[in-house]
């Protein structure tokens, strides 16, 4: 047990020295405002688009890792107040850290919830939920193998799968189409979605 809490300190510190350096390469050798513009859905297509329009220069693939690490944040988590609850089935959000999700409305208030399923559900029907759609500004989820949060609109997610959330099955999210597949294969999965795929039907199918 002691060597499991050492592995994983040293692994976050490690994490941490890494994208400081990223940071510093980043000030020193790329073009800031052109990188600033870049859209992409996954770090190697950050990284590809840096490599090719040469927005760093006289970087090597080391150093242009640490940039892509410092720039997508990989340290970053949801955080949720204690006692905190989801926001429909009002279930109590720290029991299943796993599985976190949160939306961002246009003020900054932030709601929390216990898996992409009751998101989706709150996204998807304003009327229950006394929200408007325009008004959300972002909504995380957690990649599945990693935990780290992704936007949900850019995610990929694997539906009817053998794992199951705090809610029984769920929408399994993904960074990329590629972690996807791989999840769908190893674990059954019907079918793998992108965010404007997902419907109240979708949802609703998930029991």
């Amino acid at each position: 047990m002691f060597l499991k809490i050492l592995l994983a300190i040293s692994f976050i510190f490690g994490t941490l020295l890494a994208n400081e350096k990223g940071e510093k390469i980043y000030n020193i050798l790329c073009d800031k405002k052109a990188i600033k513009a870049i859209e992409y859905n996954s770090t190697s297509q950050l990284i590809k688009q840096i490599k090719e329009k040469n927005y760093c220069q006289n970087i090597d693939d080391k150093k242009l890792q640490l940039v892509a690490l410092h720039l997508t944040d990989n340290t970053k988590t949801i955080k949720v107040p204690k006692n905190s609850k989801c926001q429909v089935c009002g279930m109590f959000i720290e029991k299943y850290p796993k599985w976190t999700t949160s939306l961002e409305d246009k003020d900054g208030k932030i709601l929390y919830f216990d898996g992409v399923k009751d998101l989706m559900k709150f996204y998807f029907e304003p009327q229950r939920f006394s929200h408007k759609k325009k008004e959300v500004k972002e909504m995380l989820v957690k990649n599945y193998y990693t935990l780290q949060p992704i936007n949900a609109k850019k995610a990929w997610y694997v539906t009817g799968s053998n794992i199951y959330g705090p809610m029984g099955s769920e929408l399994i999210p993904f960074e990329t189409k590629e972690e996807a597949k791989s999840f769908l294969n190893e674990h059954h999965g019907q079918k793998i979605v992108k965010f404007s795929e997902i419907d109240e039907e979708l949802v609703y199918s998930l029991k």
